[in-house]
């Protein structure tokens, strides 16, 4: 792990304040991919996905040497005018970059629902595309964001025959957070050489165990990617070191996926949710959804009260075919508050109210006795979260 983002050779990258947003950050990105770099995607299933979701899908296929995003403004929910103010954009960067329009993504955050100002991309795009540079990466990584507080970045290095391999990531994710996917932008490259059927298969597997692990709210957004860059730079091929090259990726996707958590709208509390011996593993996955999603759990967390029936009631809604309640156990961290389906014998309200005062708090609940495991991160609800959504068009 790298205490700083590091950045890949053949990317490069710039941002800049075009007038997006209405708060004078930066907001629209320009990102420049060397020739024979090859992409791969993970997309939002939301129906109503946005625009430069659907353009974005079909530029994939076509070699990208580009990916535009923008902040402040979704272009979701906006019809035939969104579709083609998206295209007009990806025209506008191909010209400054003397590329073809099919070879640029595009990408979107913010408001749902209000067409694109091209104006703002008319005058921003040639002044992003004037100052992009091999070093702008963290600039990037701050122009992307909208509610989130902080920029969310992760590095890793790992060897090859002495040389090195590189993998750096940035994200942005706050609110409306719920996998179908990965609920959050996140752009992740690296200097490996790789064919891109073979970077897609190891990007879907990160993403399943990191991205498609999270959420804040329960709410799959519509506009939701993560894309995975190789421009070959190190000379290191992809099939002469998946093994490490999947492990070091894991490790990315995981611990962006952890800070969009952390940085939760209004979160006062990191939340595991982490369910043990489920007859398959989306049995355990329904458990630990269900009880992540419940307002009445996450508000609990808020209040740290060990009002552990809430968590109780949550599991025992659960829409899996077999739940016998003589086989639930439930621990707060390493207390054991629920033991063969009735209160632990001991379990006092005082040490449970110690566990539930810690920010970071790790709910174990074993349905059965499978060796088969599962867990999803999570946040408690505040004051703050329903402030920051009640007001976020104002």
């Amino acid at each position: 792990m790298s205490q700083s983002l590091l950045n890949i050779a053949g990317v490069s990258s710039a941002s800049i304040n075009a007038g997006i947003k209405n708060n004078d950050a930066l907001d629209l990105s320009v990102i420049s991919l060397t020739l024979g770099t090859t992409t791969a995607g993970v997309f939002t299933q939301n129906v109503f996905c946005a625009a430069p979701v659907v353009v974005a899908k079909n530029h994939l296929q076509q070699s990208p040497l580009a990916l535009l995003i923008n902040s402040g403004n979704a272009n979701a929910g906006t019809g035939a005018q969104g579709m083609e103010n998206t295209v007009k954009t990806c025209a506008m960067l191909a010209s400054e970059l003397n590329i073809k329009l099919e070879q640029v993504l595009p990408f979107s955050t913010g408001v749902i629902g209000q067409q694109l100002d091209l104006s703002k991309f008319e005058l921003g795009i040639p002044q992003a595309a004037s100052e992009i540079s091999p070093n702008n990466i963290t600039q990037v990584a701050k122009g992307i964001l909208t509610t989130d507080l902080v920029e969310k970045t992760y590095s890793q290095v790992f060897q090859v025959n002495g040389i090195a391999v590189t993998i750096s990531g940035i994200a942005k994710g706050s609110g409306m957070i719920r996998p179908d996917m990965a609920t959050m932008l996140s752009f992740i490259f690296t200097d490996v050489q790789a064919e891109q059927s073979q970077l897609q298969e190891t990007l879907t597997k990160a993403t399943n165990q990191s991205f498609n692990r999270i959420t804040v709210d329960g709410d799959t957004s519509t506009n939701d990617a993560c894309t995975l860059s190789a421009t070959g730079a190190s000379g290191v091929n992809l099939v002469d070191c998946k093994d490490e090259f999947q492990s070091a990726l894991n490790e990315v996707t995981k611990s962006l996926a952890h800070q969009i958590i952390k940085d939760g709208e209004g979160a006062t509390k990191f939340v595991e949710i982490r369910v043990k011996g489920g007859s398959s593993h989306e049995d355990c996955l329904e458990v630990a959804y269900t009880v992540a999603h419940s307002p009445l759990v996450k508000t609990a967390l808020f209040a740290s009260d060990a009002n552990w029936g809430r968590i109780l009631a949550a599991v025992g809604r659960a829409n899996i075919k077999q739940l016998n309640i003589e086989d639930i156990n439930i621990y707060l961290n390493q207390l054991s508050i629920v033991k063969l389906g009735e209160p632990s014998p001991t379990y006092t309200e005082a040490l449970g109210s110690v566990e539930m005062q810690k920010t970071d708090i790790v709910i174990t609940i074993e349905i059965g006795n499978s060796n088969l495991q599962e867990s999803v991160w999570t946040t408690d609800f505040s004051y703050d979260y329903v402030k920051i959504n009640a007001e976020y068009r104002t």
